[in-house]
């Protein structure tokens, strides 16, 4: 559990210099990957031609732009002052450990991706396709971000109709279903844009989206995001103690970031709760036996006992991502592994948001009021969702299967010899 690798402190002219060079060169890469990875209109069969210079440089200037926003932004973050932009929050550059592992996820997803487009089209084609997924991969990473940011937002509306400022910090949360959401409506605008079967590519890529989501998970174990309910370590041996800010970095040494649970069960304003210590039992309000949460953490510096929630969906989303790269070789319509995934993953996260504890992660009580907040069916948006999403897979798997069935069969028997 280590929220922060290590934080770069820029506080000499000659790492200030170095920074810059970095920036630039952050800029320069991401034009010279627009250039390199531009693609041409496709032609009347729907493969994909070569592309001019102008599309060339208006991709490179397209990713240009984008590299100078976050070179800018991560100036604005790291240094006190800035030339022309003026001044920055000087908090310098945090490597955190969740930050590495969605960035392992997402390189590994695309990596096999790539692979399997070679597979799934012969010749040729499957060289094209791979790189159109490449430069896919962009706008993915675009629309799962932005898709992630607005779903948080929405879960925790009343937090931010107070302060509509929050809506705009950068460092605000993300959830995964948004993300998801983000990222497919940008698949689908890609794909009909350049003439892709969008299931045959979505057979493709969602398996390797348990894939990349395992790794990302356990950047929230190590951040200390999605944590599970209070337990105690005789009715769960695994359940962890997330730390406060003593929690170390990479070296040993106090990386002076507190896990994120911490954070949330010491803060008194937002975590009300009273729990019986020697049960792990929970309560709205005090009773007998129960201390404050906020209290007994802020006091012991760590968290109660919690269940590691976060390495429950990592190591079913490993199981997952296994039995659908098997299941490919029995697919019988483009669109089966996608809906495979779609009612699994569904399973999975509703079963892990059974142990979920964090107060973050919002329930239909917050998007409907009139629903009492200790009903038994106020389950959670992520609970809802999956609800919705399973009844969708169900309809594509039931819908194409009984299609294939009702396709002619041939007999190939007459070609046979003896």
């Amino acid at each position: 559990m280590l929220p922060v690798l290590y934080r770069f402190v820029f506080d000499t002219d000659f790492s200030k210099v170095l920074l810059y060079f970095f920036a630039a060169g952050l800029v320069v890469y991401a034009a010279w990957n627009g250039w390199q990875n531009a693609t041409g209109p496709d032609d009347k069969h729907g493969n994909p031609t070569a592309p001019s210079q102008e599309e060339r440089r208006n991709r490179a200037i397209t990713y240009g732009l984008v590299g100078i926003a976050l070179a800018v932004f991560g100036l604005y973050y790291a240094l006190p002052n800035i030339p022309v932009l003026g001044k920055g929050k000087g908090e310098g550059i945090p490597i955190h450990t969740y930050g590495v592992m969605i960035g392992l996820g997402f390189i590994t997803a695309v990596t096999v991706c790539g692979w399997l487009s070679v597979r799934e089209w012969p010749g040729k084609l499957g060289l094209e396709r791979r790189d159109q997924f490449y430069d896919l991969t962009f706008y993915l990473f675009i629309g799962g971000i932005v898709g992630s940011r607005i779903l948080f937002i929405i879960v925790n509306w009343k937090d931010y109709a107070a302060h509509p400022a929050r809506i705009f910090d950068l460092g605000g949360g993300l959830v995964f279903y948004g993300g998801l959401i983000g990222a497919s409506l940008m698949a689908v605008w890609y794909t009909r844009k350049h003439h892709i079967d969008f299931f045959r590519l979505a057979d493709i890529a969602i398996p390797t989206v348990s894939l990349g989501q395992a790794f990302g998970r356990l950047g929230c174990f190590s951040a200390g995001c999605c944590w599970g309910d209070v337990t105690t370590h005789q009715k769960a041996p695994f359940a962890v103690e997330f730390p406060g800010a003593a929690a170390q970095n990479l070296f040993g040494g106090v990386g002076g970031t507190p896990s994120l649970a911490y954070s949330s069960m010491a803060d008194g304003s937002n975590d009300t709760r009273w729990v019986i210590e020697a049960t792990g039992q929970v309560f709205p309000q005090a009773v007998d036996g129960a201390v404050r949460i906020s209290e007994w953490v802020a006091r012991h510096g760590h968290t109660l006992p919690v269940h590691p929630t976060q390495l429950y969906e990592s190591l079913g989303q490993i199981i997952l991502f296994a039995t659908l790269m098997t299941a490919r070789r029995w697919r019988r319509f483009h669109g089966q592994i996608f809906a495979m995934w779609l009612m699994c993953y569904a399973v999975l996260r509703s079963s892990v948001e059974l142990f979920r504890g964090d107060l973050e992660r919002g329930t239909i009580h917050g998007l409907i009021p009139s629903i009492p907040s200790g009903a038994w069916y106020n389950i959670s948006t992520s609970q809802f969702i999956s609800m919705a999403m399973f009844s969708f897979g169900a309809y594509l798997l039931v819908t194409n299967l009984r299609r294939v069935k009702a396709l002619p069969t041939v007999d190939l028997s007459a070609l046979t010899t003896a």
